[in-house]
C-alpha cells in the first residue's frame, strides 16, 4: 500500500460540512456564504473584482513591504526558479501585487479605480488558531483617490460587511484608528523615538535592539509585555503631525462621527508594513484570544511610485478570512447551512427519464436539488434513502415511486416543518409549483 500523504503543516483543506474534521475549521458552505456577502457589499460601493498571480518577484515585497519587517525577514516562502534563476516568492499579502499589476497595465490611465480580490496568501510562521501558513485574504483597494472621504469609505465598507454577516460593531468587533502622518513628520518622530529608546537601551529586547536604527517605528508594534511600559512612554507620532495631516485625520474622524460609528484613536497603531502614511485602522475583537485583529489597512500614497509607477495616492484594507469565520463560529451567529431545497428519493427500478426531466426543471427554476444515486449495489431501500435525505438537511423529499409515476405525479414530503405533511404534484407542471419548495 502506498504511503499516506498529508497536507503541509499550517495549510488546511476547506471541506463540506458533511466531512468530519479533527480540527474546528470553517466549512465550505460558510466560505461560500461569506464570499456572497462580500460580492454584495463591495458591489454596492462600486468596487470591481480582479485576480493577480500567487507567485511574484521577491524584490516586489522587499521594496514594497520594507526590508526590515517581520514578513520579509522571517515569514516569506521564497525560492529560486530552476529554469532561469529568478528569485520568486509566494505572496505574503495582496497589496504589493495589485500595485504591480496596476503599474504594469497602466490601469490608472483613465482615472482612479476601486478594486478588490480574494485568495490565498503564504507566511512561514508557527501555526495556531486563526493563524496559518496558507491563509486566505480579502483585499480591497481604492487607487488614485487622495481625500479623507475614501479613507472613511473603506472603514464604513468594512462596517457594512460586518452587518451583512451579523457582527455588531462595538460589541463583536471595534474600530481603532491612527494617523502616521507624512514622511517628513515620521522622520522627526523617528529621531525622537531613537533618542528615547537609546536612553533606555537596557530595557530593549533583541528585536528592538536590532530595529533601533533601521526601523524604530516597528518597536511600537512589539507584543512583548515587558516592553509595554517603555513603549507607553515613547514619543507619540500624533504630536509631530503638521496642519495638513491633522486636517486629513480630523476629516476622517468627522465622517465616522457623522454616521454614528464609535472608534478609539490608538496612537500606538502602526500596522506591519512600511508603506503606510496618514490614516491607518484596525477592526479588532476580544473573542479570539491573542489573534485580535480581523481587518486592517490604511493609506499608502507612496507605494505606487516606490514600485516604479507614476505617483498616485491609494488606500485599502486586508481581511483574514479564516480568522473572521472563526469569529462567526465562536459567536454562534446564524448562517445559511448550504443544505439543498429538496432530495429526490428514487426506488430501485424507477425509470430515469421522468426523474431527470423533473429535477432539471426544478434546478432551472433556481432550486438546489440532490438526486439519490445508487452505488454498486443499487439505490438502497426507501428507509435508507429517507435517512440520507434527512441527513442532507433538505427541506423536502421528492418521492418518485411507481404509483406516483403511473399517475404522472411526484410526492412532496416536508422534512423540516409541517409535521411531515405531504402532497402529490403533477410532473407536467413542475415549473408551476417549483417556487413553493424554495427555502
Amino acid at each position: 500500500m502506498a504511503e499516506k500523504l498529508s497536507a503541509v503543516k499550517g495549510m488546511n483543506d476547506i471541506l463540506p460540512a458533511s466531512v468530519p474534521r479533527t480540527e474546528k475549521l470553517p466549512d465550505s458552505a460558510l466560505w461560500q456564504w461569506f464570499e456572497g456577502a462580500v460580492r454584495g457589499v463591495l458591489g454596492r460601493y462600486g468596487y470591481q473584482y480582479l485576480l493577480t498571480p500567487i507567485v511574484e518577484p521577491t524584490q516586489l515585497f522587499v521594496r514594497g513591504l520594507g526590508e526590515v519587517t517581520d514578513i520579509v525577514e522571517k515569514e516569506m516562502y521564497s525560492f529560486t526558479d530552476s529554469m532561469n534563476g529568478d528569485r520568486l516568492t509566494l505572496r505574503p499579502e495582496a497589496t504589493a501585487g495589485i500595485v504591480r499589476a496596476m503599474i504594469e497595465h497602466n490601469a490608472l490611465y483613465n482615472g482612479p479605480l476601486r478594486i478588490w480580490t480574494l485568495g490565498p496568501m503564504f507566511r512561514h510562521e508557527r501555526p495556531q488558531k486563526g493563524r496559518y501558513r496558507q491563509f486566505h485574504q480579502l483585499d480591497v483597494e481604492a487607487l488614485g483617490f487622495a481625500g479623507p472621504d475614501v479613507d472613511a469609505e473603506m472603514i464604513l465598507m468594512a462596517r457594512a460587511l460586518w452587518r451583512e454577516l451579523g457582527l455588531v460593531e462595538g460589541s463583536h468587533v471595534r474600530l481603532e484608528i491612527n494617523s502616521l502622518g507624512q514622511p517628513d513628520e515620521r522622520r522627526a518622530h523617528r529621531q525622537a523615538l531613537v533618542q528615547h529608546f537609546e536612553q533606555n537601551a537596557d530595557a530593549l529586547d533583541e528585536d528592538a535592539r536590532r530595529r533601533l536604527h533601521s526601523n524604530p517605528l516597528r518597536i511600537l508594534d512589539s507584543k512583548n509585555p515587558q516592553m509595554q511600559p517603555l513603549i507607553e512612554r515613547a514619543p507619540r507620532l500624533m504630536d509631530f503631525l503638521g496642519a495638513e495631516s491633522r486636517a486629513h485625520f480630523d476629516a476622517v474622524c468627522a465622517a465616522l462621527d457623522a454616521v454614528g460609528l464609535a472608534f478609539r484613536v490608538n496612537p500606538r497603531l502602526v500596522r506591519g508594513m512600511d508603506y503606510y502614511n496618514l490614516t491607518v485602522f484596525e477592526w479588532v475583537t476580544d473573542q479570539l484570544g491573542s489573534q485580535g485583529t480581523v481587518c486592517g489597512g490604511g493609506r499608502y500614497d507612496g507605494l505606487i511610485a516606490q514600485l516604479g509607477g507614476k505617483p498616485a495616492p491609494a488606500v485599502g484594507f486586508g481581511l483574514g478570512i479564516e480568522r473572521l469565520l472563526l469569529l462567526v463560529q465562536e459567536l454562534g451567529l446564524p448562517v445559511p447551512s448550504g443544505a439543498p431545497d429538496a432530495y429526490a428519493i428514487v426506488p430501485a427500478g424507477t425509470p430515469l427519464a421522468p426523474v431527470v426531466v423533473a429535477l432539471e426543471t426544478l434546478r432551472a427554476a433556481g432550486l438546489r436539488v440532490v438526486q439519490h444515486a445508487g452505488g454498486t449495489e443499487g439505490p438502497g431501500s426507501m428507509k435508507s434513502q429517507f435517512k440520507k435525505a434527512d441527513a442532507s438537511g433538505a427541506r423536502h423529499a421528492l418521492i418518485f415511486g411507481a404509483d406516483e409515476l403511473a399517475a404522472g405525479e411526484v410526492t412532496v414530503k416536508s422534512l423540516r416543518d409541517g409535521g411531515g405533511a405531504q402532497s402529490r404534484r403533477p410532473l407536467a407542471a413542475v415549473a408551476d409549483w417549483a417556487a413553493a419548495l424554495k427555502g
